[in-house]
Parts: C-alpha cells; sequence; structure tokens
C-alpha cells in the first residue's frame, strides 16, 4: 500500500510563493515517478508537474517557468515550488503515485491564492 502525505499548503498574495511536500511510504520511491495534480473548485482535477525517476521533469504549460519539481530520495519526498502564483492557481494539491495497477493520492493541501 502506498501512502502519500502533502502538507505546505496555505493563503499567499498574488505574486507570493509557497512549497509543497509530499512524503511518500510503502513503494519503492527511487523508481516511481512522482506527479503532483490540482482541483480547482467546479473543474476537473488537473495534471500540474511530474518528477521522474530519471530526473528528468514535466510541466503543465499553466506553470512552466513558475512552479518547479523536484524530489529528494532518501526521504522519500517530492517537492512543488511555486512561484509568481496568481489567483487561478487556487486549487487543492495532491500528490499521485501509480503503482500496483493502480493510482494512489494524498489527502490533498488547499492552496489559495488571494488578489
Amino acid at each position: 500500500q502506498v501512502h502519500l502525505v502533502e502538507s505546505g499548503g496555505g493563503l499567499v498574495q498574488a505574486g507570493g510563493s509557497l512549497r509543497l511536500s509530499c512524503a511518500a511510504s510503502g513503494t519503492s520511491f527511487m523508481r516511481q515517478v512522482m506527479r503532483w495534480y490540482r482541483q480547482a473548485p467546479g473543474k476537473q482535477r488537473e495534471f500540474v508537474a511530474a518528477a521522474l525517476s530519471s530526473g528528468g521533469t514535466n510541466y503543465a504549460d499553466s506553470v512552466k517557468g513558475r512552479f518547479t519539481i523536484s524530489r529528494d530520495n532518501a526521504k522519500n519526498t517530492v517537492y512543488l515550488q511555486m512561484n509568481s502564483l496568481n489567483p487561478g492557481d487556487t486549487a487543492v494539491y495532491y500528490c499521485n503515485a501509480f503503482q500496483f495497477g493502480r493510482d494512489f493520492w494524498g489527502q490533498g493541501t488547499q492552496v489559495t491564492v488571494s488578489p
């Protein structure tokens, strides 16, 4: 069983920054692709960023140049550094891992960006 715990959300003004963390257990973290998704009220959950086991990264176009995903394999933790936040980034942010043929999700952490 994969267990994911997000932290670091909060309320920030537009233009500000936050760093989210996701601690993982029950998975071979070093070989695992770790992803961040977000879901705004009334909208579908959408992909934000991925940290590949090779060290590569992928981003949604909407966050490129503002968000940075990174991972610390020694701590089984993936991070999402979010800069230049705007109200459109307001959402619940979820950590994701795909293993054993299914998706695993954390409980989510709320990010609210005020104008």
